[in-house]
């Protein structure tokens, strides 16, 4: 279940893929337009029946500030390229549909890597994953982290 907060983003849907937690908000203005989005929110997706790890808490704020994150380096399109128009953004379930991780294991099929990003999961590990391991190869450090644990909180 969604957490219901204000504020929510103008250009948002309502099936928001994610959860504003706080009221800490951070002003963008990528193409002249000025885009207000929570500085904090809970990556979960009501596509999910049950999530199997903890909910990562993203930083909108830290990743902006701190990191200098561009909206387009998350926010994509059909073809992988940055949005030109954050009106534009919709839930990622939208086109990747499937709530899992690939199926993994002896008798999993081979899939190609536009296969995998068929699986929501899947979708948003590499988009956060890759762009962590530029983060790290650039900085010579471990700062952004790429293990399950150092994103997905225990569950309670």
């Amino acid at each position: 279940m969604l957490f219901n907060a204000t504020p929510v983003l103008s250009y948002v849907p309502d099936n928001l893929d994610f959860a504003p937690m706080d009221d800490s908000t951070v002003p963008r203005t990528p193409f002249g337009k000025t885009y207000t989005v929570p500085g904090v929110i809970k990556m979960q997706n009501k596509a999910y029946s049950k999530h199997k790890k903890g909910i990562v808490t993203f930083t909108h704020k830290k990743h902006v500030e701190d990191y200098k994150a561009g909206c387009g380096e998350c926010h994509h399109d059909a073809d992988g390229k940055p949005l030109n128009n954050l009106n534009d953004v919709q839930n990622c379930i939208e086109c990747h549909k499937k709530p899992s991780e690939r199926p993994k294991g002896k008798g999993a099929p081979k899939l190609t890597k536009k296969e995998r990003l068929d699986y929501h999961a899947e979708a948003i590990h590499y988009n956060c994953k890759d762009c962590h391991k530029k983060f790290n190869k650039k900085t010579g450090t471990k700062a952004a982290p790429t293990t399950c644990a150092k994103c997905h909180p225990k569950k309670k």
